[in-house]
C-alpha cells in the first residue's frame, strides 16, 4: 500500500496476504484525489468518515494530504489492528480508527463531516442503501461530499443528491453533495 501525495508521499506499508480486504487501486485512488482537488483543499483542516476502511489506504492519503480529523469505521478485528499500526507508526493522532459495524455506527454516529467515502465489498447486499442511509442519518455536513466506491452493477444517477459518476477500470466512484447546495452554491 502506497501513499501518493502529501506529508507521508511515497511512503509504503506491507498489507498481509491473508487480508480479505480489496483496496482501492493506487490508478483509481489518485484519479479520485485528483477529482476531490476541485471540490476540497484538504489543508484546511476538514474532517472525514471512511466507511468500510479495509486496510485504510484512504484514511492514510487523507490525513496525508492534511484531514484534521479521520475516522476509520472498519469492522475486522485484523484490518482495524493495521490501521491502528500504521497510524502509530507514523505517530500521528489524526485519525481515529473505529471497530464497529458501519451500519450501526451510522445509526448511532451523532458528529457531521465535510467529506465520507464509502469503499464496502462490491458483494455487500445493502450496497445500494449506503447514500440513504448515509443522508438520513445527517452525517454529511451542508456542502460536504459523500463518494461511494462500487462495481459496475450499480447506478446513482436518479438520486437527488447525484453529482457525478467516474470509473477507473473495475473501480465506480459515484460523487453525491448534501442538501442545500448546486454546484457548491448554495441554493435560495
Amino acid at each position: 500500500m502506497r501513499v501518493i501525495s502529501g506529508i507521508y508521499k511515497r511512503r509504503r506499508f506491507e498489507v498481509p496476504r491473508t487480508f480479505k480486504a480489496r483496496p482501492t487501486t493506487d490508478f483509481a485512488k489518485e484519479n479520485l484525489f485528483n477529482v476531490l482537488g476541485n471540490y476540497f483543499d484538504f489543508d484546511d483542516g476538514l474532517s472525514a468518515l471512511d466507511l468500510f476502511s479495509g486496510t485504510g489506504s484512504i484514511s492514510l492519503e487523507l490525513v496525508s494530504r492534511g484531514c484534521g480529523r479521520v475516522v476509520a469505521v472498519e469492522k475486522d478485528a485484523q484490518h482495524y489492528a493495521f490501521i491502528c499500526k500504521v497510524m502509530k507508526e507514523l505517530q500521528t493522532d489524526k485519525c481515529l480508527p473505529v471497530r464497529a459495524d458501519v451500519f450501526r455506527f451510522m445509526e448511532r454516529c451523532s458528529e457531521q463531516f465535510d467529506f465520507i467515502f464509502a469503499d464496502p465489498p462490491y458483494a455487500l447486499p445493502r450496497l445500494g442503501e449506503i447514500p440513504s442511509l448515509v443522508f438520513s442519518h445527517g452525517l454529511l455536513k451542508e456542502g460536504g461530499i459523500f463518494v461511494l466506491e462500487h462495481g459496475k452493477d450499480y447506478n446513482f444517477e436518479s438520486d437527488p443528491r447525484f453529482m457525478e459518476h467516474r470509473h477507473y477500470g473495475s473501480v465506480n466512484f459515484t460523487f453525491f453533495r448534501a442538501a442545500g447546495t448546486a454546484d457548491g452554491q448554495p441554493t435560495p
